[in-house]
C-alpha cells in the first residue's frame, strides 16, 4: 500500500520551506506593503465582528467581514507556500464579496432586501453581474472597469483556461504539479491581494461607528497603511 501520510507529510514540508522563501523574498521590499495593507483590512474586520449588536443588517456585514478575512488568511496562505492560482482564485471571492459590501454600504435597504430574498430574487437582483452594473451605473463609469477585473481573475484562476495553465509555470519552466517558487507570479497576486485589501478597508470603515480607542487605532492603523500603499505605488495624492 501507498504511505500516504509519508507523502503528504513530504508535501507539508515542501510547501513550509517555499513559505519561507516567499517570506524572504517580501521583506525589507515593496512587497511587504502588500501584506501590511492585507493585515489592517483584517484587522478591521476582525474588530468589527466583535461589535455587539441587535442589528441584523450590521450582523450580516460583520459575517461578510468575517468571510474575506478568512479568504485573505487562506489566499494569503496558498500563495506564499506556492499555489499561485489558487490563491487567486480565492481572491476572486474576495473582490466578489467587496462589490457586494459596496452596493450597501451605497444603500443600506439593500442589505435586508439581500437578506430576505430568495434564490430567483437574489440571482435576479444581485447576481454578481448585476451587482457590478449597478455600482458602475451608481458611480457613472462607463469603462465596466469591474467587470475587467472579474474577469481577469476568473481567466487567471477561476475557469480552466490557458492563462491559468500559465500561473503553473514557474518562468521559464514547464507546468508544475504541486507547489512552487516563482518571484514573479508571488509579487502578481500579492499585488491584486494588496489593492483588494484596500477596497475591503474602505468599505468596511463606514461600518464602524463608534470612537472608542480601540476602534478608533483600528481605523487609523488601516488609514495609516492605506496612505503608505497608495503613496508608493502610485504616487503622493
Amino acid at each position: 500500500m501507498v504511505d500516504f501520510s509519508s507523502k503528504l507529510a513530504g508535501l507539508y514540508g515542501g510547501e513550509e520551506f517555499l513559505r519561507t522563501k516567499s517570506l524572504e523574498a517580501l521583506a525589507d521590499t515593496e512587497l511587504s506593503l502588500h501584506v501590511e495593507v492585507i493585515e489592517h483590512a483584517m484587522n478591521m474586520a476582525d474588530h468589527l465582528r466583535q461589535f455587539d449588536t441587535d442589528n441584523e443588517d450590521l450582523k450580516l456585514i460583520q459575517l461578510l467581514g468575517m468571510r474575506m478575512f478568512n479568504a485573505f488568511g487562506a489566499a494569503l496562505k496558498l500563495c506564499l507556500s506556492g499555489y499561485y492560482q489558487n490563491g487567486a482564485l480565492i481572491s476572486r471571492d474576495i473582490l466578489e464579496t467587496v462589490f457586494l459590501l459596496d452596493l450597501f454600504r451605497g444603500d443600506r435597504a439593500l442589505i435586508r432586501r439581500w437578506r430576505m430574498a430568495d434564490k430567483k430574487t437574489r440571482l435576479k437582483e444581485f447576481a454578481p453581474v448585476k451587482v457590478r452594473t449597478r455600482l458602475d451605473d451608481r458611480d457613472g463609469f462607463t469603462g465596466r472597469k469591474r467587470a475587467a477585473m472579474y474577469e481577469l481573475f476568473s481567466e487567471l484562476a477561476g475557469h480552466a483556461t490557458m492563462q491559468s495553465i500559465a500561473m503553473m509555470r514557474p518562468k521559464g519552466m514547464d507546468a508544475q504539479i504541486g507547489p512552487f517558487f516563482d518571484a514573479t507570479a508571488l509579487e502578481a497576486v500579492l499585488s491584486e491581494m494588496g489593492r483588494l485589501a484596500v477596497q475591503v478597508g474602505e468599505q468596511l470603515d463606514p461600518f464602524m461607528s463608534g470612537t472608542s480607542g480601540e476602534t478608533l487605532l483600528v481605523r487609523h492603523g488601516f488609514a495609516s497603511a492605506k496612505r503608505r500603499w497608495i503613496d508608493h505605488f502610485y504616487g503622493e495624492v
